[in-house]
């Protein structure tokens, strides 16, 4: 496969590539103002640029409220620094008046650093957004109708590390779940309080490098579920829940992708970095495979119907942020292997993946499955078949899966009777009580920062155990310099007394996996090169979404830019080549 990669200096940013479906092309900077900008001091938690989209039922004139009757349903929320900002999106159509946020927010003492919309409750009306931010509180607001803001962990006494990723529940109209640098996963419901004092917590459920608690209360309030995942104090970077909503995919700085079915809360799952941690994962559009990246500088393909990694992409030369997968880009190419006469007019399946990093490039991979499928190639492999699976308008199939991932009412664990579950699966749940909270009009929060403390973490030591330990031929070209030192975030918060019950870690040496299929040698498993590697920007990229007529990027400056897709740069309109990218800083 031919290598379309950057050999310009360092100021050489592409605007535009071309891959086999046309070429894609940045819009230009032409139309864009913002009045009134201020340089930004750049600070901790800045570079944790996030962007979330959303689409909005239309109204009744064909358009949402605030669409200034352009008839644009989208809503693109992103943040850098202190301030978070709400626009409407209007992606090809017409760049974006940036003098007319929907909502703007500036906070004291923190910053934000994820987000999520839920898209169950949404209407023309109305969208909530949840916000996590890097001193560990949480708050809940309504951009449009601005009536609604509460507030969780206000007083930190749940957790006081950053909040790494927060997301609602598939098909949950109040449940959430929050990420902290502390390596711990907390369930929320919206229409809880928190309590006012330190939640006590008891073992609910145990298994290899994970634990989940529940809180001792004689009512029920947050955090319903606390999940301990991976070494003490390990960083939870990110999770993704399966296209099904049934399994929930988690990568740590332990260098681990831990899989689990969310429901029963069973580890069913799992890979290993060569070094470092994982930053990233995303599932496939049909859920066949999980992909994650990180401080190995590789995207790591992990197989859900097979439990084992079956390919790594090389082709970033610093750590992997963000991995998308492109549901509208499948496409089919005949197989490169011999096959019998009556085969030759099938194809092979190819899933579009994208990926950008702290190199500041943005990598496409074709992943065909005659390269995913394992080396002893087995002809009769029927859930390998590229007409196994039939892909939907949006990407998403509605046929089978390989393996049973039946879509299941989400309690997101409502809090269960602990009364003598030997398997210790939720069970006899009971309705959670709703209970009124109250809104809180202004958010001002002003609160030390959670101390960070450098960890002689798992990940640490393994790296150091494989600094001579040779995995293949590396690119000559690859910059170390990108590959900044961060240091570990440690929980600040007591030690909670487990009956003598300690959170189990990985009852195997690390080391060990090398050579399995969690962590296959580098010439045991196929080694992917990208279809496109491109310098897009001068900053770390830190954000990737793929849409329909176009894809968007972020990074670590406050920019965010929309590439038109081939359909759209190239029909000959001046309008879908106008600019959408926001610039938050001089």
């Amino acid at each position: 496969m031919a290598v379309q990669s950057d050999s310009g200096g360092k100021d050489d940013v592409k605007t535009q590539f071309v891959t086999r479906e046309g070429t894609y092309r940045l819009m230009t900077l032409s139309e864009y103002s913002r009045p009134n900008r201020v340089g930004y001091t750049s600070g901790s938690g800045s570079t944790h640029v996030r962007v979330s989209l959303v689409s909005l039922p239309p109204g009744p004139a064909g358009g949402a409220p605030g669409s200034d009757g352009q008839g644009s349903d989208d809503r693109i929320c992103f943040n850098h620094g202190k301030e978070l900002y709400v626009y409407v999106y209007r992606g090809v159509k017409k760049a974006a008046d940036l003098t007319k946020p929907v909502d703007k927010k500036m906070y004291k003492g923190t910053n934000p650093t994820c987000h999520d919309f839920n898209t169950v409750t949404i209407t023309p009306e109305s969208v909530s957004l949840i916000i996590g931010f890097s001193t560990g509180q949480i708050q809940l607001i309504d951009p449009i109708k601005k009536e609604l803001s509460k507030l969780y962990n206000e007083e930190r006494l749940i957790d006081k590390t950053r909040v790494t990723c927060i997301k609602w529940v598939p098909g949950s109209s109040n449940l959430f779940l929050s990420a902290h640098a502390s390596g711990q996963l907390y369930v929320y419901n919206e229409e809880l309080g928190c309590g006012a004092t330190v939640p006590h917590y008891q073992l609910f459920k145990q298994g290899d490098g994970y634990s989940i608690h529940t809180c001792r209360t004689k009512s029920t309030r947050n955090p319903l579920y606390r999940w301990v995942i991976g070494a003490e104090g390990s960083c939870i970077n990110e999770f993704a829940f399966s296209p099904c909503g049934a399994n929930l995919a988690v990568v740590s700085q332990d260098g681990f992708l831990r899989v689990f079915h969310y429901d029963t809360m069973e580890l069913i799952g799992r890979a290993r970095s060569y070094f470092g941690g994982f930053l990233c994962v995303c599932w496939a559009p049909d859920g066949r495979y999980v992909v994650v990246g990180g401080e190995d500088d590789l995207v790591t393909v992990w197989s859900f119907g097979e439990r084992r990694v079956v390919a790594r992409g090389q082709g970033h030369r610093s750590w992997v942020s963000v991995v998308a997968f492109d549901p509208y880009v499948v496409s089919f190419a005949e197989p490169e292997h011999e096959v019998e006469e009556d085969k030759k007019s099938e194809s092979v399946q190819c899933y579009r993946l994208g990926s950008v990093s702290q190199d500041t490039q943005l990598c496409l991979w074709d992943l065909t499955e005659d390269v995913l499928r394992p080396p002893v190639r087995a002809r009769a492999s029927a859930h390998l078949s590229p007409n196994s699976q039939n892909f939907s308008p949006n990407g998403i199939p509605g046929a089978k899966l390989p393996v049973k991932c039946t879509k299941t009412n989400k309690i997101g664990h409502k809090h269960a009777e602990l009364s003598g579950n030997a398997s210790g699966e939720p069970s006899g749940a009971k309705p959670v009580a709703k209970t009124k909270s109250n809104n809180v009009s202004t958010l001002n929060i002003s609160v030390g920062k959670a101390k960070e403390e450098t960890s002689g973490s798992l990940g640490v030591n393994f790296t150091q155990r494989l600094a001579g330990f040779s995995f293949g031929e590396r690119r000559s070209d690859h910059r170390r310099n990108f590959s900044l030192t961060k240091p570990a975030e440690k929980s600040t918060t007591n030690t909670v007394a487990l009956r003598g019950k300690s959170v189990t870690s990985d009852s195997f040496d690390p080391l060990k996996l090398i050579g399995t299929p969690s962590c296959p040698r580098f010439d045991e498993c196929p080694v992917l090169e990208p279809l496109v590697c491109k310098k897009i920007a001068h900053e770390r990229l830190t954000a990737l979404l793929f849409r329909a007529e176009y894809l968007i990027t972020a990074c670590a400056d406050g920019c965010v830019n929309t590439w038109a897709r081939p359909a759209k740069a190239q029909n000959g309109d001046s309008r879908s080549r106008r600019s959408d990218r926001i610039d938050l800083v001089d």
